[in-house]
């Protein structure tokens, strides 16, 4: 049967056209009759840059970190870590980002993990950690353009001074994150263009004064400042009475704004940005609120670059906000990634605009509901995009949205002023298809001819559109992924890489505390090659971290399991390590880890407990394990009952074990403290 779209087409007297084929009606005698239906909603609207132009665009964007979204990312082998790179950032490919923001890593949990620091310690400098160098580099490889933004969660706790404040000493925290700028550039020849301040924490008008000074003074005068990547207050108001502050700080950036601004924000006259939107699971609904805030933050909000959290899960899904990136690669293991319906709704901006293009002074909200914006280079170009999606199909995951009604509607534009000559625009289409679940994305249409400076559309509700002089727009496609698997069920990892080219050993995702690769060389030869927790100090937290440390890895489905590792306390007295299995939490909720949990501990004791604080002991006991020797650490839970071995020998035995009945293998610390560990094997 023909759907209501389709018989709204009968009758023509032209050529027969296919769904979603746009007709001027001008141009072809009378527009589509609408078969028994009542008639369309119809409205106007000019398009006009005689009197000049509106704010001037900043892009689209999105963040890795915050953390440790795209942990699994690097673990993928090509070609497929390459074919998503170019969803991600190759121009006319895929989303066509036009901004890339990484997290400043700070040693402690920013969400789904933990990031490293370029400075663990006060006399420490590594501008190899962690993976967002690389990124960066994969971005600008395939993007030159691209923007680039640093923003910190959180820092190492030697910025503090013991304190969980960095701005106690203001110039110790301007040199830590301007080492990071020079970093950037001096090891990786890239070119940071925007900095930050705190994330969604307070910000100290002393220290942003501070940070420009330092910046200036190292040579950096091109990095813009952001602040404060929050709530459009106080900063708004704080700049407005301080003209100092006002004078350094370039961009407001605002978190999950709601499309909606303040007063105090537009009277500054800076440029405000969406510094952190959507955080929605990636499905169509999360494409429907993409395709909404993408428009309705400048329409409503007259914010000029909206970035996402997160650029891509790449993180296990069963930490905090899962699959709420714009696509989903969360299986190294297997190759399998998921190119989802949001890439397609950035490419309907981001393929046919740059930063640098102006909007055009239009009001943008359309009489049956929905939005569209228009942005010229003032070249004469022009790109419009429209979206007409629905309450219940666009909801974002924060704020609360207001109801509204969408209605299928006519929508007729006029071209005026410098695009009054203009005569065809190309057309790219999407339909979020709720009912069926056939969606149809970013599809080119056929040219759509305009008629002395006139043509109309019909919407329907849940579309975008991007109408566009440009001819440059592609769908692009890579061949099928392998088919999704689960964590391979027989895992080791010996840790024995020389040249390691990341920090961190594949799949292991630190939650508190991180765990690097580590020569050990002073060690006579079975352990020259090892992981190693390497945060002695509690950072300067963003969140709650744990009191102890932890990475997690594996299958979150699993329930039977063996889990062995070779274990080397480094700190005398009160250290200790563990191994675990079934861990159910992680991210944000990691102080409320529950699992079973094998601990010893450097004064020769033992203990199992059901949660990573260490406070429902299981059973506890004398071990004779010492710090600065190597032990191995068996644990096996089948069923309700779990076991331990010690070196090849039963340690202790038929312990009950009730609750999580699954969850992920893990290994960590009692502490912030130097451990090793080796011959990591799970069955």
């Amino acid at each position: 049967r023909r759907t209501r779209r389709e018989r709204s087409w009968t009758g023509m007297g032209c050529a027969a056209l296919l769904w979603g084929t746009i007709l001027l009606g001008c141009a072809c005698g009378q527009g589509p009759h609408r078969v028994g239906a009542a008639p369309l909603l119809a409205a106007t609207y000019v398009l006009d840059d005689a009197d000049g132009l509106g704010r001037e665009f900043d892009g689209i964007g999105a963040v890795s970190g915050g953390g440790a979204t795209s942990r699994l990312l690097v673990n993928y082998q090509e070609p497929y870590r390459s074919q998503i790179l170019d969803y991600l950032f190759k121009p006319n490919f895929g989303a066509s980002l036009h901004i890339l923001k990484v997290e400043i890593g700070g040693d402690a949990q920013s969400t789904d993990g933990t990031e490293p620091s370029h400075m663990h310690y006060e006399n420490d400098e590594n501008y190899f950690r962690g993976y967002e160098w690389w990124l960066m580099k994969e971005a600008k490889k395939r993007n030159p353009k691209i923007k680039l933004i640093g923003l910190p969660w959180a820092f190492p706790g030697w910025i503090g001074k013991g304190e969980n404040w960095p701005y106690d000493y203001p110039d110790i925290t301007a040199y830590y994150i301007v080492s990071w700028i020079l970093g950037a550039k001096q090891y990786h020849d890239l070119d940071i263009d925007y900095i930050g301040i705190w994330n969604e924490r307070a910000f100290s008008s002393k220290y942003i004064k501070l940070l420009r000074y330092t910046l200036d003074k190292h040579g950096l005068e091109q990095v813009r400042i952001i602040a404060s990547d929050r709530l459009w207050e106080p900063i708004s108001f704080v700049m407005l009475i301080d003209s100092e502050l006002h004078g350094v700080v370039d961009v407001i950036g605002a978190h999950y704004p709601g499309t909606k601004t303040v007063k105090n924000a537009i009277l500054t006259g800076k440029k405000l940005w969406s510094s952190e939107d959507y955080s929605t699971f990636n499905n169509d609904v999360g494409a429907g609120c993409w395709a909404r805030i993408l428009n309705q933050n400048y329409v409503n909000g007259n914010m000029t670059s909206t970035i996402a959290w997160n650029l891509v899960a790449s993180y296990y899904e069963q930490l905090p906000f899962g699959r709420c990136g714009l696509m989903t690669a969360q299986e190294p293991w297997s190759g399998h990634y998921r190119v989802e319906s949001p890439i397609w709704i950035t490419a309907h901006t981001t393929q046919f605009t740059q930063p640098g293009w102006s909007y055009l002074q239009v009001d943008g909200h359309l009489e049956g509901g929905g939005s569209f914006v228009a942005l010229t280079d003032g070249l004469g170009n022009l790109t419009i995009i429209i979206e007409t999606m629905s309450h219940n199909h666009s909801k974002c995951i924060r704020p609360p949205l207001p109801n509204f009604n969408v209605i299928p509607q006519r929508a007729t534009f006029y071209l005026r002023g410098s695009f009054c000559m203009v005569e065809t625009l190309q057309v790219w289409h999407s339909r979020l298809d709720f009912e069926s679940g056939n969606s149809s994305l970013f599809q080119q249409l056929h040219p759509l001819k305009v008629w002395k400076g006139r043509f109309y559309l019909d919407l329907n509700v849940d579309e975008v559109y991007t109408l566009t002089t440009l001819k440059t727009g592609r769908k692009c496609g890579c061949p099928e992924p392998p088919p999704p698997q689960p964590f391979p069920s027989s895992y080791r990892d010996d840790f024995n890489i020389r040249n390691p080219p990341f920090s961190e050993a594949p799949n292991f995702a630190d939650q508190t505390g991180v765990f690097e690769y580590f020569v050990n060389a002073s060690d006579p030869g079975d352990h020259v090659f090892t992981l190693r927790q390497v945060v002695v100090q509690r950072p300067i937290t963003w969140v709650s971290d744990a009191d102890q440390t932890i990475s997690v890895i594996g299958n979150f489905k699993w329930v039977n399991l063996t889990v062995s590792c070779d274990i080397y306390i480094e700190k005398p007295r009160d250290g200790g390590v563990f191994i675990a299995g079934r861990v159910d939490n992680g991210g944000i909720y990691v102080r409320r880890t529950k699992g079973v949990f094998f601990w010893v501990f450097a004064d020769g004791t033992y203990r199992v407990t059901g949660d990573l604080a260490g406070e429902e002991v299981l059973m506890k006991g004398l071990s004779g394990v010492r710090d600065n020797a190597w032990h191995t650490l068996t644990l096996n839970i089948q069923g309700n009952s779990a076991s331990g071995l010690l070196n090849g020998y039963p340690l202790w035995e038929n312990v009950t074990v009730s609750k999580p009945g699954n969850g992920w293998a893990a290994l960590g610390t009692r502490s912030f403290e130097f451990a090793q560990f080796d011959n990591f094997h799970i069955e």
